[in-house]
């Protein structure tokens, strides 16, 4: 059976050669090049598997030009992933395995919004392609044509979300977790949004340090003494990073070690750094 969350490179094999069949989606991007992801998806990927480019797939359109809506990577709405679903051949009874070459920055995200949508059969390649070749694992540059099925039928929403405006009026009664890098956290540099800084009150747990020297997930149990020592209860969390990408990461690595039930703010720093009546802390 498929896990909800993580799975190994190992695991994987052994489930595919004993006949599973899963839907893969490819989700390598670079937020610095966004083409460099499909160039190398029609490099080397898994065999079977499916591109899901962030911009295009894994997003939804962006506000109009000087709107400070939504951010730099808006949620699509659930309706507009549920016929994303659907073409990539997902049914409610599909498993499905995501990957990227980055440690899992972007399939976090494929993670998180199939779990929005509904669909529990999804897990992340723990340790993504490099895992993959080190393992032994074959792959391929034969881009493949998926099988559609209809839209996927919309479930119950079980990863909760919080607005800007929600997020604002909970300050100081929510613990904010914010997944970039310390420097940009702290305001000493910031190449992408509109104000260097952070949420006033936010916790900066930088989503890399869920990896590992060989870039899988720590171990549950170090996860859940990690997050634990921020003091929070998952339920009064509230995950963002720069653009609701990164997030994604520590949700699923809470998830992993047993700590579900945390929310996103899907606009994070590009949505709240873009209205200067928003407050902003440093250091």
């Amino acid at each position: 059976m498929l896990p909800s969350t993580l799975i190994r490179a190992d695991a994987l094999q052994t489930l595919l050669a004993n006949g599973l069949q899963p839907v893969i989606l490819d989700c390598s991007f670079d937020l610095m090049d966004t083409q460099a992801g499909a160039r190398a998806y029609a490099q080397r990927h898994l065999p079977g598997a499916l591109y899901a480019d962030l911009e295009r797939a894994l997003s939804g359109p962006k506000s109009p030009r000087g709107s400070i809506e939504g951010g730099r990577h808006p949620l699509p709405t659930r309706e507009a992933f549920a016929a994303q679903a659907g073409a990539w051949g997902i049914t409610p009874t599909t498993p499905v395995v995501v990957y990227d070459a980055q440690g899992g920055m972007y399939a976090a995200r494929a993670w998180w919004l199939l779990r929005w949508m509904g669909h529990r059969t999804v897990a992340v390649l723990d340790g993504g392609l490099p895992a993959w070749q080190t393992a032994g694992g074959p792959v391929t540059d034969v881009v493949e044509t998926p099988c559609p099925a209809a839209p996927y039928p919309l479930g119950e929403r079980t990863q909760p979300t919080l607005s800007a405006d929600a997020l604002l009026a909970s300050l100081g009664q929510v613990t904010v977790v914010d997944a970039r890098a310390p420097e940009r956290f702290r305001g000493d540099s910031e190449p992408l949004d509109s104000r260097a800084g952070h949420i006033p009150g936010a916790h900066n747990r930088f989503f890399k340090d869920n990896l590992g020297a060989d870039g899988c997930f720590l171990a549950p149990d170090a996860l859940r003494t990690r997050f634990a020592s921020l003091g929070v209860v998952p339920a009064l969390i509230v995950h963002q990073c720069g653009s609701g990408v990164t997030a994604c990461h520590n949700l699923l690595a809470m998830e992993h070690a047993g700590l579900g039930g945390a929310s996103l703010y899907p606009g994070s720093w590009s949505e709240w750094s873009a209205d200067p009546s928003r407050p902003v802390a440093q250091g």
